[in-house]
Order: C-alpha cells, then structure tokens, then sequence
C-alpha cells in the first residue's frame, strides 16, 4: 500500500538575521564610542577652547585675564553683522544653480532613461574630480593685474567677487546637487512619488550652500584681500584669519570665531531635524534594477528631445565650468621653474597629499563605524537618529571657525612646521557619519527581512568609503587655510601654499605662474577616473527616500530575500 506523501513546507532560512536586541543595542554603542572620542577631540574641545579665549584679554597670547563682553563689542563694531551679509549674498547665486538649475538637469537626464542618466552622471564627476579654487582663482587674479595695479574688472570688488564665485563653483554646485537630486528620482515602482525626496534634498543643499558661503575664504584671499576700502569684500572666516594671524588679536578673532559656530550649529541641527522629521534614508537598490524599477523608468513621450534637452545642458554646465577655469589651464603646462630654495617637488607633493590623506582615512573610517553601530544595529530602536543629534551642531563646520584654538593645540605640541603639523585636525568626518548611518538606516529592513549581512550591509557600504573619502581628501588639499598657518619654512609648503606666496611676491610683474603644482595631471586624471567610476557604478544605484517604508521596499529579487527551501 502506498503511503501518503508526506506534506510540504516552506520554511524561510535567512543566511544571516540581526543579532538578538540586547547584543546589537551594546555592540551598536561600542562602534560609536571611538566616533565620539573623535568628535569630542576634534569638534568639542576646539569649540569650548574658542568660547574661552573669546571671553579672555585681547592679545596674541592668552593671560587668564576675563574681558567680559569686549571682543564680542569690538567683533560688532569690526562688521561681523556685514561680513556675514556679503558671505550670504555670495550664496545667493549657488543657492539658485542647486534649486533650481541643478533639479531641471536631474529631471531631464532622469527622464531622458538610463543611457542618459548615467551619461550625465558621468559628466558630472568632472567638475568634481577638477577641484582646484586656489589655480582658478590665482590664474583669474593673474589676468586682472596689469602694471602691478588691479584692472577695472577688481575695481569693483563685491561684484567681481559675486561673478568670479559664480563662474567657479556653478560646475561644484551643479555637480553635487544634480547627483542628490537623481538619487531622489530613483523610482522603485510607477507609482512612486519623487517629490519629498527632491524637497527634502533641496532643504539640506540650501542649508549647505550658506554654510559653506559662511566660510569662504580662498576667494577674498587670493582676489581681493577683504579690499579695496576696509572689509568690504571680507567674510567671517577670512576676518578670523586676518585678526588673529595678522594683528594678533586673537580674542577678538576667538569671538568672530564663536558668533560663526552659533550660525554654523543652528544650520547643522536645522539640517538633522528635516532628516529626522522626513525619515530620510539611502537606499541601494542592488546591481541590477529589479522589473519594477524598469517599468517605473519606462516613460512615455518624446525621449529624443528629453535626451536632446539633457545634452544642451550638459555642453552649458561644461562650457560654464571651462570658461571659469581656463585661467587656470592656460598655465596648467606653465614651466615652474627654479622653485625657491630648499624646496623640492617631491617633499613639495607629500606635504599636499600625504597629510590630508592620513586625517582622511581616520575620519572617514570612524564615520563608517559608528554609522554602522547607530544605522544598522539601532541600539535605541526607531529612536536611533537622535544619536545624530550631538554631532549636527558641527556638520558643516570646516577648519576656520575652529582655526585658533587648533593652531594654538598645534604650537603647543611644537609641531608648527612640522609635517605632522600639516596635517589637518579634523579625526571624524561628520558628513560621513551622517551618510553611512542613512545608508545603514535604508538598508536595516532588509537586513532584518532575512538578507545576508554581506549583501546588504557590507557590500553596499564599501564603495561609500570611497565616495565619503575622495572629497574629502581634495577638499583638504586644495584648502590653503590650515597649511598657510602651521607652515614654516621650504620643508612644510604645501603646492597650495607655495604657488600662492610664488604669485605674491611677483604681483604685477606679468609672466606664468606654475599653477599645474596645485593638482598635478596624474592626480587630475586619478580622480577623474574614480569619480567616473563611482558615479556610473555605485551612485547611480543609491536612492534617497522619505517617509515610512512601504511594501514596494521589498529587497530586490535574487539579492536580498531568504532562502527558501522545501522541505519534504
């Protein structure tokens, strides 16, 4: 007799599910703590020394003796209050290329299809990878300068520098802002609605944009020196610079200092309270698009003209970008020359690279931790967010605001003109914090669903180190603040530096300066082709999305989901 067929079951067998609550609330916090020794060292004690010295006697050196409120008067009375006007209307013009231009290029790639989309994302890592403010803004100052007088384009200053931001950062600003933008279009079903990502994305460029126009520094510095009369082109940062380091008085700077950082934290805890009021997150949607994501991309229309549209805009953000930086590439190949004594290109470019790079690596790694600890393990349950609440103050606070007390920590340790003084005090990467732990936050449900932690954390989460650390270590490279401050002698110039001081010394006097020294052609083209690849093969596949996770989040197919096996 034939026995009855025993019944079938599907059982859900995750490769790798969470672990228990109580281990992941501990481990989570551990990942945290060496981001906030970092934070507290880099960030916090920087910032309370600040606040210190600001209420201290006036002088190059601090005496203990209480000043009450008089550098704050004298701060005011210096024309803090105008210094951050001008600092706002420089953002005026990089506020309407990433709210409005860079959104119209997002909207037309994203509809234009893929083709077009990574083509434009491709594009876009040009102006990226070609990151070099000081050779532009040394090579427009060459061309403005004859006679060893400024021409009638720097006889007015405020609208010189107004244009000469706007021809240098459109490029910049377009660059970052489209790439967030297309990240907010990425549709994971047809009926999905973009727009609270888009908005929600547009408030933090908008909040980034005027923090970053708070601490310019290289333009004033490099074109105009806060002139010609007074401070009339001078903004908060550069004001700090020229108080302390130049006249010595660093209570008044330390004030300037304070004031900038209150401006700076409220834009930083606006900028965490719209994350956490939208529920923003980053999801990776796996590296293929799943038949939803297809369809949701299938538009109907004339893709010939959207793709037609596309590229006229692309040629523009090119042309624009070129134009401002031709200064620059017409000196690119200049001969530099005998270099000043004691100074050699091989010390010349370690100094530039190699400093920034270790501050980087540390930075971005500690990011990467913590962002893990607070995003993936959520050791205080869907309250995990308000960990970020602490470091938002100091989110878009770069090296200026936090430029005295660093350089008096630094002199302290004897190491101003050493190559360790060359490197940047920054040791936690707070942007990076907050893109890993959104990352991990878009990535927690599917992890929790059944999906591998390799596939869906670890994977996803490696090229972001990459796409956190590249800008960072530019950026760092190209700034000429931190470097010009610790620098003493031909052993601790940075190119950044030396180009700059080579230009000063021969103002006016006509000839090609070795601008190529600033970012070097086999740097240029390492970053090109990184930018380039990350853009095309990582971030394309990032979505950035608001709100509660619906069922359309379900992890793609073949990638994320359990293994199910039949069991007789």
């Amino acid at each position: 007799m034939n026995q009855p067929a025993a019944p079938q079951v599907t059982a859900s067998v995750p490769p790798l599910t969470p672990p228990n609550r109580p281990g992941r609330a501990l481990i989570g916090l551990a990942l945290i703590v060496p981001a906030v020794i970092a934070w507290i060292w880099s960030y916090v004690l920087p910032t309370l020394s600040t606040v210190a010295r600001s209420f201290e006697a006036d002088g190059p050196r601090r005496s203990g003796e209480s000043a009450g409120a008089a550098n704050y008067e004298v701060a005011f009375a210096s024309g803090f209050v105008g210094q951050v006007g001008f600092a706002v209307l420089l953002s005026l013009i990089p506020l309407a290329v990433a709210l409005l231009a860079a959104p119209l290029l997002a909207v037309l790639a994203d509809r234009a299809g893929r083709a077009a989309r990574l083509v434009t994302r491709g594009v876009l890592a040009l102006p990226l990878a070609a990151y070099a403010p000081v050779a532009v803004y040394l090579g427009r100052r060459t061309e403005n300068i004859e006679s060893g007088t400024y021409t009638e384009n720097l006889q007015s200053p405020r609208t010189f520098l107004v244009s000469a931001l706007a021809q240098v950062t459109f490029g910049l600003v377009v660059a970052v802002a489209a790439t967030l933008y297309l990240s907010a279009l990425r549709r994971r079903d047809p009926d999905h609605r973009p727009a609270p990502a888009m908005l929600a994305v547009g408030g933090l460029l908008g909040l980034g944009v005027v923090a970053a126009a708070l601490q310019t520094f290289t333009a004033p510095l490099i074109l105009s020196g806060g002139g010609p009369r007074g401070d009339d082109t001078a903004t908060p940062v550069f004001s700090i610079a020229q108080t302390s380091f130049r006249t010595l008085r660093l209570g008044v700077g330390s004030a300037t200092s304070t004031l900038l950082l209150v401006l700076l934290g409220l834009l930083g805890l606006a900028a965490v309270g719209l994350v956490l009021a939208t529920r923003l997150r980053i999801e990776f949607d796996g590296w293929r698009d799943r038949p939803a994501v297809r369809e949701a991309e299938s538009f109907s229309g004339r893709r010939p003209l959207l793709v037609g549209l596309t590229a006229v805009a692309l040629v523009v953000v090119l042309g624009v970008t070129v134009w401002a930086s031709l200064p620059w590439l017409r000196n690119f190949s200049a001969d530099t020359g005998p270099l000043p004594k004691g100074v050699e290109t091989s010390n010349l470019f370690a100094n530039t690279w190699v400093p920034p790079l270790l501050s980087t690596l540390v930075a971005v790694t500690l990011a990467a931790l913590a962002g893990f600890g607070i995003g993936a393990l959520r050791p205080l349950g869907r309250w995990s967010e308000l960990l970020l609440v602490p470091f938002a103050p100091w989110l878009f606070v770069g090296a200026g605001p936090l430029a005295i007390a660093n350089f008096e920590r630094t002199m302290e340790r004897e190491q101003l003109g050493l190559f360790l003084g060359l490197v940047p005090p920054t040791w936690l990467s707070v942007p990076a914090l907050f893109a890993f732990t959104l990352l991990f936050r878009g990535q927690h449900e599917r992890w929790r669903s059944g999906g591998g932690a390799g596939r869906t954390l670890l994977l996803p989460a490696l090229p972001m180190l990459a796409v956190t650390a590249l800008p960072t270590w530019l950026a760092h490279a190209q700034s000429p603040l931190w470097a010009t401050l610790v620098g003493r002698g031909p052993d601790s110039l940075t190119a950044p530096a030396l180009v700059k001081m080579i230009a000063d010394r021969a103002f006016g006097a006509g000839g090609e300066l070795p601008l190529g020294l600033i970012l070097p052609l086999p740097m240029l083209l390492l970053f090109v082709v990184l930018f380039v690849a990350l853009m095309v093969g990582y971030v394309d596949r990032l979505a950035i999305r608001v709100g509660r996770r619906s069922g359309a989040d379900a992890p793609p197919a073949g990638a994320d989901e359990p293994v199910h096996k039949v069991v007789a």
